[in-house]
């Protein structure tokens, strides 16, 4: 047999070679890389340490023993170990793996069948510490699937939560608040003094900390939120806070007028759908430092005026150009509207406040008839009329007290709400000056526009020599573009929200005005009873003559006063002298 390591030059030598010498088990070839074959098997084994040889030197021919076997069904051939005979046994199919089944156990049992914590498992292992094995040992239903261990039910938790309860969606899109402004006290010196006054808020509004706070403010706190949701939201109507007054701002009757003018506004703009959501309005019902948060907020954000605002931010310029011609007619008509009805408001103001002139007039008369009255009384010795005098003047001056009061209800029912409105009025107006500003904004983009958009053209004209400028004026043009199409989104949003907020205003004037002239009403029925109750009480005192101790009273005895220094004294003297 030829072989196909030999040279083949040389091809009758290798052929002498190639004789097939037995090998021992010993000298196997340690080849892993001969692959099988079905007939024989050529094992060489070459030299690997030795170079190969040049073309200058005679090539030196080693002897390679060989070993041809025939293989039958080992696939590894002399590497595999001994195949079984037929007479052995067949070998069983393999056996498919099965998945380790353990317990997941949590916790330890302490039955009380538990073994102690160092015993061994019953082969002799380590210990098993879940006390698997054990556990089946006691368990009598081996044969069913291990029961789940009992779980202890829950107990309540000791630790009580301090959230708030849960609310529905409704709720939650629509919070609930309740604010009430009260305590009005006068605080600091001669030079800067100023009162205070406790703003109580109940909320159902999950943005604030807690559901019920207080905190301090005074009146430029008002005007502050006032100014801040102005220039927030424009073309929203904001409820105002009341005037300012310089002279007699520390009396009681102004005091609380405007201490409930202050509760109006800010449950007015707790109320609105828009304002309750502002950041600013939760940094005034909240704040525990509000000058020092207020401060902070406007050296990070500095503070815009109501001539720029939202408009500023989108890099629109604000003019007032020429005189604004209203183009919408259903914006011309509730102008006209509002300044007929502010006109009306102030003539009834006015006359509310004459009227209210009045009553304090007469009750400040029915005291000086109360007073003449009294004096009349003590002069006349008869008391059968002495008594009805002292008596009528004692109803003069509950009659009084009751023009008092009902002073001083007419202007905290009715009165306040005139007030309430022209200042709402007043709010109105303003939008639509927010308006008209947005409306200037947009036009002056406008003219911006065709300014860029001539340059662009006459650069067009002049062909390709300057496309630097060109590009240059095509990125302004189309930035000018974007501003003439925000400042129009702009108006139109703003004439939206102004018909939603110019209809809202209709619906809460005619609610307001019913409910303030009711309650007027009310009070004047209630004092109108009061005294007609009294004036019913004195004439049946009248009617009883037979009894003369009806407005008997015992006199007043005065120690240690001289007689005769009194009119009653000297002119019972005189009614001596004339008896005489």
């Amino acid at each position: 047999m030829e072989d196909p390591w030999a040279d083949s030059a040389i091809g009758g030598e290798s052929n002498n070679s190639s004789s097939t010498v037995p090998q021992s088990d010993d000298t196997a070839p340690a080849d892993s890389t001969a692959a099988p074959s079905t007939s024989s098997t050529l094992t060489p084994s070459t030299n690997t340490s030795s170079s190969r040889p040049t073309r200058l030197t005679p090539r030196r021919l080693v002897a390679q023993p060989t070993r041809l076997e025939a293989v039958e069904d080992d696939p590894l051939g002399p590497l595999g170990a001994s195949t079984p005979t037929a007479t052995d046994t067949p070998l069983a199919p393999p056996q498919p793996p099965l998945k380790e089944q353990l317990p997941l156990r949590t916790t330890l049992s302490g039955g009380p069948n538990q073994i102690g914590s160092g015993a061994r498992r019953p082969g002799g292992g380590p210990s098993d510490p879940h006390r698997i094995e054990e556990e089946e040992l006691y368990n009598d239903n081996s044969s069913g699937p291990r029961q789940p261990p009992p779980v202890p039910p829950a107990l309540p938790s000791p630790v009580r939560m301090s959230m708030q309860p849960s609310v529905s969606i409704e709720q939650a899109a629509n919070p609930t608040f309740h604010i009430s402004v009260g305590d009005p006290h006068k605080v600091g010196d001669l030079t800067s003094s100023h009162i205070v006054y406790s703003v109580r808020t109940k909320t159902t509004s999950k943005a604030y900390k807690q559901p019920e706070f207080e905190v301090k403010r005074r009146y430029r706190d008002f005007l502050w939120l006032y100014n801040t949701l102005h220039a927030n939201n424009p073309g929203v109507v904001v409820p105002p806070p009341p005037e300012k007054q310089a002279v007699g701002r520390f009396e009681s009757n102004f005091v609380e007028a405007r201490r409930a003018a202050l509760e109006k506004m800010l449950n007015k703009t707790a109320a609105h759908p828009t304002l309750q959501h502002d950041a600013d309005l939760k940094l005034f019902l909240e704040s525990e430092a509000f000058n020092i948060d207020v401060k902070h907020k406007e050296r990070k954000e500095p503070h815009l005026g109501e001539s720029k605002g939202v408009l500023s931010t989108f890099g629109i310029s604000v003019g007032s150009g020429n005189k604004f011609v209203e183009q919408d007619d259903w914006f011309h008509d509730r102008r006209v509207y509002l300044d007929a009805l502010e006109n009306q408001l102030k003539g009834l103001l006015k006359a509310m406040d004459s009227m209210v002139a009045q009553r304090k007039a007469m009750a400040e008369a029915a005291g000086e008839f109360s007073a003449s009255l009294h004096a009349l009384s003590t002069v006349e010795l008869s008391p059968t009329l002495s008594g009805p005098l002292d008596a009528l003047s004692e109803l003069q001056l509950t009659i009084r007290d009751v023009y008092d009061r009902q002073a001083q209800q007419d202007v905290l029912t009715f009165g306040i709400i005139i007030e309430e409105y022209i200042r709402l009025i007043g709010s109105v107006k303003q939008a639509f000056s927010q308006r008209q500003k947005a409306f200037y904004s947009w036009h002056s983009a406008e003219s911006e526009l065709q300014k860029r958009k001539a340059s662009q053209d006459k650069l067009l004209r002049q062909g390709k020599s300057q496309q630097d400028r060109l590009n240059q004026v095509n990125a302004e043009v189309a930035d000018a573009e974007r501003k003439v199409h925000q400042a129009r989104l702009l108006f139109e949003d703003m004439g939206r929200l102004m018909r939603a907020e110019l209809d809202r205003f209709e619906r809460e004037k005619v609610e307001d005005f019913k409910s303030g002239v009711e309650t007027f009403l009310e009070s004047a029925v209630e004092a109108q009873k009061e005294l007609i109750e009294k004036w019913e009480t004195f004439l049946m005192q009248l009617d009883a003559e037979d009894d003369e101790t009806v407005f008997y009273r015992p006199p007043v005895v005065q120690a240690n006063k001289p007689a005769g220094d009194t009119a009653v004294d000297r002119a019972r003297a005189r009614i001596d002298d004339d008896s005489d």
